[in-house]
């Protein structure tokens, strides 16, 4: 996975709380193998029911709270992936959400999305997303939102938790090394 910094892009609005991962990709599409792709499986049941607005070339997703809740399903994110979403803005994720989202290049922004919302109120427009700086601009609009510096360093690198902890290879060796040293007895095979 290729890390970003930044990203141009549309926002599209979906003002509904609760996205779940079951309506974010329902369980019978995930039979599907995965190099198949899964973006037409986003949000299925909710479009077929013409409660989802146009997707179709946005990659700024903007919602309501408590988005990504529910079971924990990769299968989620991979379907906003897919689909071509970089970025979802809602003010609360589902926790297991957040870090499939952040392990797989998709930035989960949290913030208070009621002024988005309303500037897109008449459709889709281009926002600039700064994965550094925290911020999201929209129009009039610039909003920071939260990201801890652990996911904004795997954002920004492309780095999942295998390439973090390799990041740490040689604190990791020193310590290791440091602990054969002041205490060799612990150490299998040392006498």
């Amino acid at each position: 996975m290729s890390g970003w910094r930044e990203h141009l892009g549309t926002a599209v609005a979906l003002p509904r709380e609760g996205i779940d991962t079951d309506q974010l990709i329902p369980a019978r599409f995930m039979s599907t193998p995965r190099s198949a792709g899964y973006g037409e499986y986003l949000l299925h049941d909710l479009k077929h029911a013409g409660a989802v607005p146009d997707l179709e070339g946005a990659s700024i997703l903007i919602t309501k709270r408590n988005f990504g809740g529910g079971s924990s399903r990769e299968a989620a994110v991979y379907a906003l992936i897919d689909a071509g979403f970089r970025v979802v803005v809602a003010p609360s994720f589902g926790d297991i959400f957040s870090g499939n989202a952040i392990n797989n290049g998709l930035l989960p922004a949290r913030l208070d999305t009621a002024p988005l919302l309303d500037a897109l109120a008449d459709g889709p427009r281009d926002a600039r997303v700064h994965v550094e700086a925290g911020t999201i601009h929209l129009g009039n609009h610039v909003l920071e939102f939260e990201l801890d510096a652990v996911a904004r360093t795997k954002l920004i690198n492309g780095w999942d938790d295998i390439d973090l902890t390799k990041a740490q290879t040689k604190p990791i060796a020193e310590h290791r090394d440091g602990l054969k040293a002041s205490r060799p007895w612990i150490w299998p095979g040392a006498r």
